[in-house]
């Protein structure tokens, strides 16, 4: 069986390589991570941006199955092991200068938003007075499962 040791990446040693080669160099940040947007892989719905470490980057290739960094817990997370709402990785994308991932998901159970919500973006802000004034609108009126039965009544360890 392969392990995340057997993922390559390559050293950064041009702009060319970098925005024009074959290799896969990734730039993780000053905290050893990179940003990545996933989306439906049949509508295109943007479902959520997380963070991947090179661990999280190197599973997520090897398993087909999408795995994030927790920036506020401070660890690995298998997407959707707690849940069900495993993300299969359809196709995985890096950008230019490959700084930033994205990944294009079929979802077991359709949602991804542990609130309940198909997309972590059921909100969207007015572009005018109303988002001004900071508020709201909901965009997905219904949940797509019930958080509670899943996770219990534990608050979330992602919010302050």
């Amino acid at each position: 069986m392969s392990s995340a040791d057997d993922v390559r990446f390559f050293p950064r040693l041009s702009i060319e390589q970098v925005e024009e080669g074959h290799e896969l160099a990734p730039k993780f940040d000053e905290h050893g991570l990179i940003p990545c947007v996933t989306t439906a892989y049949g509508t295109g719905e943007v479902l959520m941006l997380g963070y991947m470490n090179v661990e999280a980057l190197k599973k997520t290739i090897l398993t087909g199955e999408a795995h994030y960094y927790s920036r506020s817990r401070k660890v690995l997370w298998h997407k959707g092991a707690t849940s069900g709402l495993v993300q299969k990785v359809e196709e995985l994308r890096i950008d230019d200068d490959q700084d930033a991932i994205w990944l294009r998901v079929s979802v077991n159970g359709d949602a991804s938003c542990h609130v309940g919500y198909r997309s972590c973006f059921y909100r969207s802000v007015p572009t005018d007075a109303r988002g001004a004034a900071g508020e709201l609108n909901f965009e997905e009126h219904e949940k797509a499962f019930d958080p509670k039965a899943i996770y219990g009544d534990a608050p979330n360890p992602t919010i302050l």
